[in-house]
């Protein structure tokens, strides 16, 4: 398992750009075609929504790797 934290400078993030900040996605595309196949979990649930917005104290999972979102 891979955990690691993500510091957010505002008082969210969106989900696709989380995946790209990070380097689970390379690109949109990727995070988009991660986020649609229900790859995603969002604190346990499958999340198709891309624009979700995360906010301090939710973890995002992608299969093995974990990011916890911590608030500035």
């Amino acid at each position: 398992m891979n955990a690691v934290e993500f510091i957010l400078r505002g008082d969210h993030i969106t989900l696709d750009a989380l995946l790209k900040a990070t380097g689970l996605a390379h690109s949109g595309g990727s995070a988009k075609g991660l986020i649609a196949a229900g790859d995603v979990l969002v604190d346990g649930q499958a999340e198709t929504r891309r624009g979700r917005k995360l906010r301090a104290g939710q973890v995002v999972s992608v299969g093995p790797h974990h990011i916890q979102v911590v608030g500035p």
